[in-house]
């Protein structure tokens, strides 16, 4: 009996301490600088000079919760002809417009973006592929 008694306080105990160490990583506020994943998605991606030069299609991130890659699609006509290419997030900077509405901005042109190396998402893998020619 003691032996169990023994063993159910320590249980009881290890339980306790996990509840406590993962409550430890809870956030009591969200950084003010926050923006989330849907503020960049399907949204216009412009040039230097305000030329639409595709938009955001995906937002790849890796295992340790980094933004990596932005997929922006480019050309074609409501989605037919249009290119996937992938880009450095860290090339798409956030800018405002005399409005205080803040948009995308890419140091590239569009034909820069169609020359580039085309991707399409493999549904079998979950994974972006390099386009097959």
């Amino acid at each position: 009996m003691y032996r169990l008694a023994t063993i159910s306080a320590f249980a009881i105990a290890v339980s306790t301490a996990v509840v406590a160490q993962s409550n430890a990583t809870m956030q009591n506020a969200i950084p003010t600088s926050s923006v989330t994943v849907t503020d960049w998605y399907k949204q216009s991606v412009y040039d230097p000079k305000d030329n639409k030069i595709g938009e955001i299609m995906d937002v790849l991130v890796d295992k340790s919760g980094k933004i990596t890659s932005l997929i922006v699609g480019v050309g074609g006509f409501l989605g037919a002809g249009e290119k996937d290419v992938a880009v450095p997030f860290d090339a798409v900077r956030v800018t405002n417009k005399n409005t205080n509405k803040w948009y995308l901005v890419m140091n590239a042109t569009k034909d820069e973006l169609k020359s580039a190396p085309g991707f399409t998402y493999d549904k079998d893998s979950t994974t972006w592929v390099p386009e097959k020619k």
